[in-house]
């Protein structure tokens, strides 16, 4: 579903000087020289993560950030601004200073979901940012209770067209792209499934455990452990295949070609920041993602860190906010 495909940028500059009482700014617009993008940044960087500290997207910018630092010299501050799913903090970075000093560490849900779903967001994610990198993948898994007798995502597919009980599954809530990968994944499969939603993965892992709901999907970090404990029975991954090489089954291995869907998070910069910037920095997080330190760290959190270009991270944004509001349109969903 999701694959991952010499314009003259100006900045400007602010000249004052006072005249009498009052204060008189000129802003004048002159290109950004490749020396200039050198020595930049020539001052600490801001990061925003729009969650709480301790997440895994506070974690993985916090991980970016440290990297960076390395490469500039320069410290790179990790702000949270937590709130409506990441929205608020994004929202912030929107009107910052469109200088490359002020990042947002963006999710599928604040960048590929937001604008679908919410009718008065704090900003336009097709319109109000600069793409820059994509991050790390988030895979998603499908995952059962031992007694649902389904070894498989076709098996469970047939037993909810069969039994209204297994039309039931739990998601991590309303709008999530966990949520809208099972609406997709239902039409594709002509199976009448019924979402019930919880606030966030523990409350639905504990259920499933319990067997008060038969199957459902979160993020596979949640879920790997009481896989390995025998507590819940994997179904199939989201991604397009298994980077942890641990053999698990993916939605496109089972019957579903080019089914991907995994959740994601990137770095933003404001609409407006000046191109040899934005590849910079491109450019320097691919190469913090490359060092063996990093993909440990990373690996340690359940995530994969992604390489595609600046320009792949562009055109595939573009394809996944198409469809995502593809699937909050299939899922039944209101704009809130």
């Amino acid at each position: 579903m999701f694959k991952t495909s010499n314009t003259k940028i100006t900045r400007r500059t602010v000249l004052g000087f006072s005249l009498s009482a009052s204060a008189l700014s000129i802003f004048a617009a002159l290109p950004v020289h490749a020396n200039e993008v050198s020595t930049w940044p020539e001052r600490p960087v801001t990061l925003i993560v729009p969650f709480a500290a301790g997440g895994p997207t506070d974690v993985t910018g916090r991980i970016i950030g440290e990297g960076l630092s390395k490469i500039w010299g320069k410290s790179v501050v990790v702000e949270n601004r937590p709130g409506a799913g990441g929205t608020i903090g994004s929202g912030v970075t929107a009107r910052a200073a469109k200088d490359g000093y002020t990042l947002v560490l963006g999710v599928t849900g604040s960048h590929g979901i937001a604008g679908a779903l919410y009718e008065n967001l704090p900003y336009n994610p097709s319109e109000d940012f600069e793409a820059v990198a994509k991050v790390v993948l988030f895979p998603n898994a499908i995952f059962a209770n031992p007694s649902v007798p389904a070894n498989n995502l076709q098996e469970l597919i047939q037993l909810a067209k069969e039994d209204k009980k297994y039309q039931i599954y739990g998601t991590d809530g309303l709008g999530t792209a966990s949520h809208l990968t099972m609406a997709l994944l239902g039409e594709q499969a002509g199976a009448p499934l019924e979402p019930v939603h919880y606030k966030g993965s523990t409350p639905l892992i504990t259920d499933v455990i319990g067997n008060f709901a038969p199957f459902g999907i979160t993020g596979m970090p949640s879920v790997e452990p009481h896989v390995e404990a025998g507590k819940l029975k994997l179904i199939a991954i989201t991604t397009d295949q298994d980077y942890s090489k641990k053999g698990y089954a993916t939605i496109a291995e089972q019957g579903f070609p080019d089914f991907s869907a995994a959740p994601w998070s990137g770095v933003f910069a404001p609409k407006g920041t000046p191109r040899p910037v934005i590849e910079k920095i491109a450019t320097d997080i691919q190469a913090v993602l490359a060092t063996p330190e990093v993909i440990s760290k990373l690996a340690s959190l359940g995530v994969t860190p992604v390489s595609i270009t600046l320009e792949e991270f562009e055109a595939d944004l573009k394809k996944e906010q198409q469809a995502w509001e593809h699937a909050v349109k299939t899922a039944g969903i209101e704009r809130q």
